[in-house]
């Protein structure tokens, strides 16, 4: 089990989160995570934001071959 040591900045603690934790879940400076208090335990898990739609179209390029009769093509699967 790691431990670590809670330091003050200002008016709060800040606790450092081990390297291997941060390479296994992909984490930079500035990530967000969700916080969870159960009684004396203290639950961190990073958060991922969902990509929405418009915001994959938004950043699409403009110009892109569009294959003919694409909008054409019935479902195969569960797509609505």
């Amino acid at each position: 089990m790691l431990t670590a040591s809670l330091r003050r900045s200002g008016g709060s603690l800040i606790v450092t989160i081990p390297q291997s934790y941060i390479e296994q879940n992909q984490l930079e400076a500035g990530a967000v995570l969700s916080v969870e208090i159960n009684g004396e335990e203290l639950r961190l898990k990073p958060t991922r934001s969902r990509r929405r739609l418009a915001d994959l179209l938004a950043a699409t390029p403009e110009g892109l071959h569009r294959v003919e009769g694409w909008d054409e093509l019935p479902p195969v699967g569960s797509e609505r």
